[in-house]
């Protein structure tokens, strides 16, 4: 059910939320503003305690970035964030500019959605997969690939299977304290309309890679109280990517040395780090404890934690990009909502047809009676010239 719109007023956890999104404080706010209003002006905003003019808020939605429109829409949905992973560097205020962005991110999403009529194709079992052992999360990771037809072979692309399969792929311009999460938005009646996994803009393919795998595994697992739930994620995330079965058939199931260049060949074929591929290699029992401390040693010395040998260029999601200008093509959004969609121009071709009916609705009232009633006498004229269309219409169901 739809929430009923509130237009005479805005709605106070709106403006918080884009202010937040936009990573400002009042104080900061205020200044974008250029001083026209105070920030103890803006907190009785936020507060629900005043209105702004309409100078005001006009200001207000330029500051943000955003249209006066969405000031006074409140939420189709409400945000969960299942998962935030991050180090305990990152600042209280980057936290909640990122969950904000999310927040607003997922909304857009979820909205495109019911606009093409993709609501219902999600295929996501969202905290369905219980483990009670980080062994068993190997299971749940087989039985998601097998449920999305993945066969036996590498992950090619990790954006595509999630974004063709209902799991939106976002980046967020961040510091390098902000790993990654995961995200639900559910109605009013707790229904997941949508679902999300976040990682920072710019890391290369095989950090990504993993990442968005590893949020995955905050979707669907459901930990028992004795499993750690990032272990698990991580676990499940290395698991989808390098299934064991396959891995161990390729290196085997015991060694007591592995060599640069041989996990250089697996990082091209899994596509992912060297960092994982050794915690892979260990938890499976393929490499001893002290081979993969070896390794450990050898990464930090090399510097390997920031920049591996071979890294490429992240994937690129491309379900926003598409879907956008979809529906910007097919007239259900305007270029102004798609840009701000895509935070960029787009090129609006219209078609002949929508030309002519632009045209067309742009004539006085009475001329466009007469082209209409012109229309019909034509319409009219043919249908008594073609006898065709009697005798399809005679037809009984089944004629060939």
């Amino acid at each position: 059910m739809k929430k009923a719109r509130n237009t005479g007023s805005i709605v106070p956890m709106r403006l918080r939320q884009l202010r937040l999104a936009r990573g400002l404080s009042l104080e900061g706010l205020a200044a974008a503003m250029g001083g026209l209003v105070t920030k103890q002006a803006l907190s009785k905003y936020e507060g629900g305690k005043a209105q702004p003019s309409l100078r005001v808020l006009t200001t207000l939605a330029r500051a943000l970035r955003a249209k006066t429109l969405e000031l006074y829409r409140p939420p189709d949905v409400q945000v969960e964030v299942l998962a935030f992973r991050k180090e305990a560097q990152l600042g209280k205020k980057e936290r909640e500019r990122v969950e904000n962005l999310l927040t607003r991110m997922l909304e857009d999403r979820a909205r495109l959605q019911d606009l093409i009529g993709q609501e219902g194709e999600m295929d996501i079992p969202v905290k369905a997969m219980p483990v009670r052992t980080l062994v068993a999360v190997e299971a749940m990771a087989d039985e998601l690939r097998k449920r999305w037809n993945l066969g036996s072979d590498p992950v090619a692309q990790m954006a595509d299977v999630l974004e063709n399969h209902g799991v939106h792929v976002a980046e967020i311009d961040a510091g390098e304290h902000f790993d990654g999460l995961a995200a639900v938005a559910r109605d009013d009646d707790g229904k997941v309309r949508a679902a999300a996994v976040v990682s920072r803009r710019g890391l290369a393919a095989a950090r990504q890679r993993l990442n968005l795998a590893h949020e995955l595994g905050h979707l669907v697992l459901k930990p028992g109280k004795a499993v750690d739930e990032e272990k698990a994620a991580f676990r499940f995330g290395a698991a989808f990517l390098a299934p064991a079965s396959m891995l161990r058939r390729e290196v085997g199931t015991r060694r007591s040395t592995i060599g640069l260049d041989e996990l250089l060949l697996l990082k091209r074929r899994y596509g992912i780090s060297l960092q994982a591929l050794v915690h892979r290699l260990h938890d499976l029992g393929v490499i001893s404890d002290l081979h993969a401390r070896q390794w450990w040693r050898t990464i930090n010395t090399q510097g390997w934690k920031k920049v591996e040998p071979e890294e490429t260029p992240c994937e690129e999601p491309q379900w926003l990009r598409r879907t956008t200008l979809r529906a910007f093509s097919e007239g259900l959004l305007t270029a102004g909502e798609a840009e701000a969609l895509l935070g960029e121009r787009v090129e609006e071709h219209a078609s002949a047809s929508l030309v002519q009916r632009r045209a067309f609705m742009r004539l006085p009232i009475e001329e466009r009676r007469r082209l209409l009633v012109q229309q019909a006498d034509t319409m009219t004229g043919y249908y008594q010239r073609d006898s065709g269309w009697r005798e399809f219409a005679a037809a009984e169901p089944g004629d060939e």
